[in-house]
Order: C-alpha cells, then sequence, then structure tokens
C-alpha cells in the first residue's frame, strides 16, 4: 500500500511538471505568433507606402515632362507662326513687285503705240560750273567723268548721263560765250540753260537744270553737284540703285 502510495505521489509531480511545460510552450506559441503578425502586419503597411511613393515620384516625373513638353509645343508654335508671317510679307514683296513690273511694262507699251517712246536712263548728273572754272572742268574729266567715247558708252549702256550746267554770258555772243562754245565742240559734255547769265542767282539757275533735265532725259534720278566735288561713281551708282530696290519695295529710305 505504501509503494502504490509513493508512486501516485511521484505520478502527480511529473504530471503538474508536464503541465507546467505545456503552459510555458503555449505561451512562447502565442508570443511568437504575435511578433510573428506584428512583422507581417508592418511589412504590408509599409510596402503599400513604398508602393505609393514611387506612383507619386512618377506622377511628378509625368508632370515634368508634360509641361517640357508643352513648352517645346508652345516654342515649335511660335517658331512656325514666324516663318508663316515671314512667308507672307514676302508674298506681299512679290505681289508689288508684280504689279510695278505689269504697271511700268503697260505704260511702255503705251508709249509705243502712241509713238512717244523716249530712251529711259539712270540718272543725269548735272555739274554747276562757272565761265571762269575751266581748271576745275579739266580737274573732273581727268578724275571720275569719262570723256569721248567712254562717256557715250556709259550713256548707252548704263544709261548714266554726265553734263557740265551753265548759263550765257550777260552779252551774246561775247568772248566768255565763245570759250564756252569752242570747249563744247572739244569735249561735247555741256548743257547750256536758256535765260540764265553767269553764275548768279543759283536757286532759279538750279530749278532750270532740273526741269531743262526732265524735258531731255527720262530718268530715274536727277542729280546736282559743284565742279569742286569729285564723285565716287562706283559708290554713287549702288547707293542709287540700292534706294530704288527699297522704293520698289514700299520701303522708306
Amino acid at each position: 500500500m505504501s509503494v502504490k502510495g509513493r508512486v501516485g505521489v511521484g505520478g502527480g509531480e511529473m504530471g503538474s511538471r508536464n503541465a507546467v511545460v505545456s503552459r510555458n510552450l503555449a505561451l512562447l506559441l502565442c508570443f511568437g505568433s504575435f511578433s510573428a503578425g506584428i512583422l507581417f502586419t508592418n511589412r504590408i503597411w509599409t510596402e503599400p507606402e513604398r508602393t505609393n511613393l514611387e506612383s507619386e515620384n512618377c506622377n511628378q516625373k509625368l508632370k515634368v515632362e508634360n509641361h517640357t513638353s508643352i513648352n517645346s509645343l508652345g516654342q515649335i508654335s511660335n517658331t512656325q507662326y514666324d516663318i508663316s508671317a515671314l512667308d507672307s510679307k514676302i508674298s506681299n514683296i512679290e505681289m508689288k513687285l508684280a504689279a510695278a513690273k505689269a504697271e511700268q511694262q503697260s505704260l511702255l507699251r503705251g508709249d509705243i503705240a502712241s509713238g512717244n517712246l523716249k530712251r529711259k536712263y539712270f540718272m543725269v548728273i548735272g555739274i554747276n560750273t562757272a565761265f571762269s572754272s575751266r581748271k576745275r572742268r579739266d580737274s573732273v574729266r581727268t578724275t571720275w567723268m569719262p570723256q569721248g567715247e567712254a562717256r557715250k558708252k556709259l550713256e548707252k549702256e548704263k544709261g548714266i548721263v554726265i553734263r557740265f550746267v551753265i548759263g550765257h554770258s550777260s552779252t551774246a555772243g561775247g568772248i566768255l560765250d565763245k570759250a564756252i562754245e569752242a570747249e563744247e565742240m572739244v569735249h561735247g559734255d555741256f548743257l547750256r540753260l536758256e535765260h540764265v547769265e553767269g553764275y548768279l542767282e543759283l536757286s532759279a539757275k538750279t530749278k532750270t537744270y532740273f526741269s531743262t533735265a526732265v524735258a531731255l532725259w527720262d530718268a530715274d534720278f536727277y542729280i546736282k553737284v559743284d565742279d569742286d566735288v569729285h564723285v565716287n561713281l562706283g559708290t554713287y551708282c549702288i547707293n542709287m540703285s540700292m534706294k530704288m530696290f527699297l522704293w520698289d519695295l514700299g520701303l522708306s529710305v
């Protein structure tokens, strides 16, 4: 009987120990499951946050790219507008030139039909001079004013007429007039003005020169210089040509 009692007591101790171990194991499992649940939950919440951040970054990049694309499109549109405006201006200029040429040809045909065809010159240059200015005239002749056949060729091919402009002396047929007539026979480069005496009354002489030149030559330009001026004829013609071109375009100079 006593042996059985010991055995029973020993078995009770073993059962209590097993119960304690089972309780501890259960607590350990619960703690482990709780920790694993927390880690799993944190990971689940962290992933969406990263995804959201990446999504926001992508959206910002898309916005920047869209803004850049819009700016580029705006610049292209402005450039196309400038090109279109320039093309329009060029077209208007071409139309004006075509209209001017057509008008000129119409006038020319009208002159031919009426028999009033007149040679068209580029420019007429009148060199204001006096009876006593022979040395100045000779200086002009030896520098920028062509002589003889060269002057005639200049008139025929380039349409440039150059003449010394002078009136008559107060004594008709006097020595001064005879000297100019002798000089004219040698060079043939004078324009004698009627009802103008000597070098006086320059304003009246200038007015008479222009009216006489217009009556004799149909030119684009009528120019007056003095006999103490030496002209660079090539540069002068280029400047006049440029002015005429700008006028044809309707531009002021």
